[in-house]
């Protein structure tokens, strides 16, 4: 029976072990820590049968957080007709959320639905994150420092939810840009963000993740017919600060109902841990397999010369 070789094992055989070690030491050791979120974390409750796509909670999330205007007014909904050739809309540097709408067969209206950073209980662009560019903060937000940020985009692929953008126009400037749940001038004063104060409908519900949860349940059992009976955010990779309740399955609406329970990184840690490494060792790597290389050529030139072959 062959020998199982394990990540690690095959890493400490020469110079890659001896980096790998020295990145692994401050990264995966801490990121593998259960953390299951805060448990007086603030959370918004999404009920997707009150959204009519006016986009108030898009208009609103760019004047707080100052981002460039959008090429389309935001009381121009011809944004919508993108989807229905297949192109759905997603979150980027100009835009921390957007709205996206859904025309289905077996019912007579167009379903909206908002899209955001889900602010995961234990998120996986955090744990992914070898220099702590990320924060969790006890009010149940996100939040991002792109002072010590690399550029790595590890976050990005550990996302479960496709949420991080990386901002490409500027060379000089580039960073991820993503919802922060309006934390600096809003949740940790106790107000709710931007968009839920904007929302015409009340389709966002803002509060203590535990109590807006029990709201939602209490939705579903008082209105038997008008939702699924589920809430998309309370269990999926660890449970998420904003939720979500419907009509529809939640797969109808682009959901992922294939993630896991348990967070992401319970699943991928190993991965995550060879990311970094990867991104660390390569460069050096490339640089010692060619001074190798150069110096193999040298000597053999060396050889040549003595030879009289050269």
């Amino acid at each position: 029976m062959k020998e199982k070789i394990s990540r690690r094992s095959f890493f400490k055989g020469g110079l890659a072990g001896t980096v790998a070690a020295s990145v692994m030491k401050d990264g995966p050791a801490k990121a593998a820590h259960d953390f299951q979120g805060y448990p007086d974390a603030m959370g918004v409750i999404v009920d997707l049968t009150r959204c009519v796509g006016c986009r108030s909670c898009e208009a609103a999330c760019n004047k707080e957080q100052k981002l460039p205007r959008p090429a389309e007014p935001f009381d121009d909904y011809s944004v919508f007709e993108h989807m229905e050739h297949g192109q759905k809309r997603r979150t980027d540097e100009a835009h921390y959320t957007v709205v996206n709408k859904y025309e289905l067969p077996e019912i007579d209206h167009p379903l909206f639905r908002k899209i955001q950073c889900n602010h995961c209980n234990e998120p996986a662009c955090l744990t992914s994150c070898f220099v702590n560019a990320y924060t969790k903060t006890p009010e149940g937000a996100v939040i991002y420092n792109p002072k010590v940020c690399v550029g790595c985009r590890t976050c990005m692929v550990a996302c479960p939810f496709y949420i991080p953008a990386f901002r490409y126009s500027s060379a000089f400037h580039a960073r991820i840009m993503k919802c922060i749940f309006c934390y600096d001038t809003r949740l940790k004063y106790g107000k709710p963000p931007a968009c839920v104060e904007a929302c015409p409908q009340e389709a966002l519900t803002f509060g203590k993740r535990k109590e807006i949860l029990d709201l939602a349940h209490h939705r579903i059992r008082e209105n038997p017919g008008k939702y699924v009976d589920y809430v998309y955010g309370e269990h999926e990779v660890g449970g998420t600060s904003w939720m979500y309740l419907s009509s529809v399955p939640f797969d109808k609406l682009g959901m992922d109902m294939h993630l896991p329970r348990e967070p992401i990184l319970k699943f991928v840690k190993d991965f995550l841990a060879i990311v970094p490494m990867v991104l660390t060792i390569w460069p050096a790597l490339f640089a010692g397999i060619h001074l190798l290389a150069t110096r193999k050529d040298a000597m053999q030139q060396q050889r040549n010369d003595e030879n009289g072959e050269g």
